[in-house]
């Protein structure tokens, strides 16, 4: 599991090719039934099972990648606030 897709972990090299980078937050040897508590990420791009505590997978990175994809669309992420508990509180409801 990655955890942390955000454009700051994204580097293009010479040939045009994506790359990520930071791999500080992600976990190694995930298989299928694999479950995570912990409680970390960037504020913008936290999933919602990240933010009740819920036991979390591989899901979240899928999350991440359609918050980066709204992000290149839009300018910001989808659920964006400069006050973190506005922030939280639209990504716990889903409101835009």
């Amino acid at each position: 599991m990655y955890r942390d897709l955000k454009p700051d972990n994204i580097i293009i090299d010479m040939h045009g090719h994506i790359k990520l980078t930071d791999f500080g937050l992600s976990k190694l040897n995930v298989d299928e039934s694999y479950t995570s508590k912990s409680f970390l990420g960037t504020h913008a791009y936290l999933a919602p099972e990240i933010l009740a505590e819920r036991n979390y997978g591989k899901s979240v990175d899928w999350y991440n990648l359609g918050v980066l994809m709204y992000e290149f669309l839009v300018g910001v992420p989808p659920y964006y606030s400069d006050k973190i508990e506005i922030l939280y509180e639209n990504i716990r409801t889903g409101a835009i």
